[in-house]
């Protein structure tokens, strides 16, 4: 069994939402998902995860939330990512997802592995299918 360990931050619950329902994606696989906030992270969780799953949302001038998601993941830019598979995630309301593309070329700079080389982006409160799409991703990222 692996361990996957999925790192969010939500300011509205959509991005919340999301990370919970990966979780179960990943859990239908059979493999463990420990959902936590990022207020609550550390690096060794990254460290020790073979699994790992970034969500945020697309904030201001389609950025990461800067209180404690963009500090987080700059503080992991030295973390071997060597055999660890990454997925991200998100919600926007606004904007084209860039702030998604520049998180997916940040993360593979760092060397990270990504299941899904675009991204997850979902507008607003996932509905279903938004929902399916999460669920598929911790599937996705379960079986790589």
């Amino acid at each position: 069994m692996k361990k996957a360990t999925i790192i969010y931050w939500s300011g509205t619950g959509n991005t919340e939402m999301m990370a919970n329902a990966i979780a179960e994606g990943v859990k239908a696989i059979g493999n463990d998902a420990k959902v936590v906030r990022v207020e609550d992270a550390d690096k060794d969780m990254v460290i020790n995860s073979e699994l790992l799953a970034f969500g945020c949302p697309s904030m201001g001038a389609e950025v990461l939330e800067e209180e404690f998601m963009e500090p987080f993941i700059e503080s992991l830019s030295d973390v071997d990512f060597s055999g660890k598979k990454v997925a991200l995630f998100g919600s926007y309301d606004w904007g084209d997802g860039e702030w998604m593309r520049n998180w997916v070329e940040r993360m593979k700079e760092y060397g990270a592995d990504l299941v899904d080389e675009e991204g997850l982006i979902i507008r607003l409160t996932p509905d279903d299918d938004g929902i399916d799409d999460c669920k598929a991703l911790g599937e996705q990222l379960a079986k790589a």
